[in-house]
């Protein structure tokens, strides 16, 4: 991946590896704080795309 940030859902990386990882942690209860008020189950994250994020480049 070249330099730059992917964004996925509510998630942004360095690289694939660290949005596949922020998925994990997300479906997994870990790593992110819990909404207080809310009363439902935490929303299931959509998955991947079969294709490699692509990294947005600096847009000024």
């Amino acid at each position: 991946m070249r330099a730059g940030f992917a964004m996925f859902w509510n998630w942004i990386g360095r690289t694939q590896g660290e949005i596949e990882q922020a998925r994990r942690d997300w479906m997994e209860g870990s790593r992110f704080g819990e909404v207080k008020g809310y009363d439902g189950d935490p929303l299931p994250a959509p998955e991947l795309p079969p294709t490699r994020l692509k990294p947005r480049g600096r847009v000024r």
